[in-house]
C-alpha cells in the first residue's frame, strides 16, 4: 500500500525539478549564439572576399544619364514658311529636308545676279577687244611717227637746198648778174622750204603725240583687264559672288536635317515668318547618344580613357548589357560650373562628396538594337582592375 505523500516530499519533488529542467535553456542560446557567429564571420568573410575579388576591380554608380549632342534646326534667311515634312518622333536622315520657305523673292534675286554677271562678262570682253584695237592705234601711230620725221627730214633737206639757191642768187644779185625777178623766185623758194619744214615738223610732233596718247589710253584698258581671262577679272568674280550669294539664299529657302537623328521639340507651323536664328526643332542623334556617369571623387583613383564599362538602362532593365568604354572625365566637379557655385569660404562650411562626370561611349550596334534616349538614368560599372 503506497505511502500518502507528505509536505516535504512535495517540497523535495518540487525543488528538484528546476535543476533537471535549467541546463536546456543555456545549452540552447549557446547554440544559437555560435551559430549566429558563424552566420556574421561567413558573411564577413564573404563580403571581405568580394571586396578583394569583386568590387575593388570595379568602380559602380547609378547616377548616369544619356546624353548626345543634339542639334538645332535653325534658318539662316528671312522667310515665311511654305511647308512642314516633319513631326515630333519622327526619324530623319542627314540632308533629309524638313522645311521649306517661299522662294519667290529669292528666284527674283538670283535672275538679277545672273543677268548682273553676264552684264559684267561682256564689259570685260569689251575691254579686251578694246586693248586689241589701241594696240593697232599704236602701230598705226608709230608708223604715223616714221612717215612724219621722213617727211621731216625731206623738208629739212628742201629748205638746206633753197638756202643755198638764195646765197647764190644774192650774192648774184648785188653784181647785177641776174635779173631781180630771178632774186624773188629763190627768196620766195627759200621761204615755202622754210614752211614746208616747219609743217614737216609740227606733224612729226603730232604724230609723236597721237602714239604717246594711243600707248596711255592701252595702259589704262590694261589696267581694267589685267588678269589671265575674263573669269578672273575683279569686275566678273565680285558679280559672279553676288550670283553665288543669290543662289545660296535661294537653297536655304530648303532647310535640312544637319544630323541623322529623331525630331524634338518642333515649334514651327506652316505660313509662320520666321527669322535667322530662330529655333525650329531639335534633332537628336540617338545613334550617337553616350553616358556620363557621375562619380564620386574617391572613385576615380583608378579611372582611366579606355577603360571597358558595363551599363544598363531602366528603360530595358538587367536583362539587356550595354557596353561602352571611358572617354575622358570632366574638367571639374559638376558644382563648379553651377550657376551659383557653392562658397566653401565661410565659415559654417560642411565638406559634401564630389561626383565628376565621366564620359562613356557607347557600343553603336547595341544602340541600333537597343536604341536609348537623351536623359535615361542608367547604371553604369567601370572596371579597373
Amino acid at each position: 500500500m503506497n505511502k500518502p505523500l507528505t509536505p516535504e516530499d512535495f517540497q523535495v519533488e518540487t525543488a528538484a525539478r528546476p535543476e533537471t529542467a535549467t541546463p536546456k535553456p543555456k545549452r540552447h542560446r549557446k547554440k544559437l549564439f555560435l551559430l549566429l557567429g558563424g552566420i556574421v564571420l561567413k558573411v564577413g568573410l564573404g563580403w571581405a572576399a568580394y571586396e578583394v575579388f569583386g568590387a575593388s576591380h570595379y568602380a559602380t554608380t547609378d547616377n548616369a544619364y544619356v546624353g548626345s549632342d543634339s542639334a538645332q534646326v535653325t534658318p539662316r534667311i528671312e522667310g515665311a514658311v511654305a511647308q512642314v515634312l516633319v513631326n515630333d518622333t519622327q526619324a530623319v536622315a542627314k540632308g533629309q529636308v524638313l522645311v521649306v520657305l517661299d522662294d519667290a523673292d529669292a528666284r527674283l534675286q538670283l535672275a538679277e545676279a545672273e543677268a548682273a554677271l553676264a552684264q559684267a562678262e561682256r564689259r570685260v570682253k569689251g575691254w579686251m577687244a578694246n586693248d586689241r584695237q589701241l594696240s593697232a592705234q599704236i602701230s598705226a601711230r608709230a608708223a604715223d611717227q616714221v612717215r612724219a620725221r621722213a617727211q621731216t627730214e625731206a623738208a629739212s633737206a628742201d629748205l638746206q637746198r633753197a638756202h643755198e639757191e638764195y646765197d647764190r642768187r644774192s650774192a648774184l644779185a648785188e653784181t647785177g648778174a641776174i635779173s631781180g625777178e630771178e632774186f624773188t623766185k629763190s627768196l620766195n623758194a627759200l621761204k615755202q622750204a622754210q614752211a614746208a619744214y616747219a609743217t614737216a615738223k609740227a606733224a612729226e610732233t603730232q604724230a609723236l603725240a597721237n602714239r604717246s596718247a594711243a600707248v596711255s589710253a592701252l595702259d589704262a584698258n590694261q589696267v581694267l583687264t589685267a588678269g589671265p581671262g575674263v573669269p578672273a577679272n575683279p569686275e566678273v568674280v565680285a558679280a559672279r559672288a553676288r550670283y553665288d550669294k543669290a543662289r545660296l539664299q535661294l537653297e536655304r529657302t530648303v532647310i535640312r536635317a544637319p544630323v541623322a537623328g529623331v525630331v524634338t521639340g518642333r515649334q514651327v507651323q506652316v505660313g509662320q515668318r520666321i527669322q535667322p536664328g530662330a529655333n525650329l526643332m531639335t534633332v537628336v542623334p540617338v545613334q550617337d547618344a553616350y553616358v556620363d556617369a557621375n562619380f564620386k571623387e574617391g572613385q576615380l583613383t583608378k579611372v582611366k580613357p579606355g577603360q571597358a564599362v558595363e551599363l544598363t538602362s531602366d528603360l530595358y532593365g538587367d536583362k539587356v548589357k550595354f557596353h561602352g568604354r571611358v572617354v575622358g572625365m570632366s574638367g571639374g566637379t559638376g558644382s563648379a560650373f553651377a550657376l551659383i557655385p557653392a562658397q566653401n569660404a565661410t565659415g559654417n562650411w560642411i565638406k559634401v562628396v564630389q561626383r565628376v562626370p565621366v564620359r562613356i561611349r557607347l557600343t553603336p550596334e547595341e544602340l541600333k538594337a537597343h536604341p536609348l534616349r537623351v536623359g535615361l538614368s542608367m547604371e553604369a560599372r567601370i572596371r579597373v582592375s
